[in-house]
């Protein structure tokens, strides 16, 4: 069975984001896992060195929190944007080429640090759109899950 990780950066602090996360960590079940890591703390009006110096430091916690051998997917606005059934197919290549695990990055509110994009096996964009973190993951768990169900034969995705 394919491990499916997301490590991200910051909390779910909205009560419906949480409860909206955690119904697609349920039906995922005990192959998916989720990873918060604290954000670097930044000055109020961040100059492009704190944003770099920031960015730097969490990059090393991220690559650090990435599983051995996981297939790695960076979440970033320049990737590709997949459909459901390119995500599948993502998730059922990754499997038959022998990945035990995919793992998904999530950065900070600046994003992920140039290092772990170059480390990510796939840039994945969930949209053009501009979007809240925090809806943004909700979104990444249910197209997991969809990519998944696909995998599976199953009438969820119509």
């Amino acid at each position: 069975m394919l491990k499916l990780t997301v490590i991200a950066f910051g909390t779910l602090s909205e009560s419906y984001f949480r409860e909206a996360a955690d119904t697609y960590k349920k039906r995922l079940g005990a192959a998916f896992t989720e990873i918060e890591l604290k954000e670097t703390k930044l000055p109020k009006e961040p100059s492009p060195a704190d944003i770099t110096k920031a960015l730097e430091d969490e990059a090393d916690r991220m690559l650090a929190a990435i599983p051995k051998r996981a297939k790695v997917v960076a979440m970033c606005v320049e990737g590709k944007e997949y459909s459901s059934p390119e995500l599948s197919d993502l998730l059922e290549n990754a499997a038959a080429g022998g990945a035990a695990e995919v793992c998904f990055l999530i950065g900070s509110s600046y994003g992920l640090s140039p290092r772990v994009k170059a480390a990510a096996d796939v840039r994945l964009s969930l949209s053009r759109l501009t979007m809240p973190h925090q809806l943004a993951r909700v979104v990444l768990f249910e197209a997991i899950y969809r990519a998944e169900e696909i995998r599976r034969g199953s009438k969820y995705h119509k």
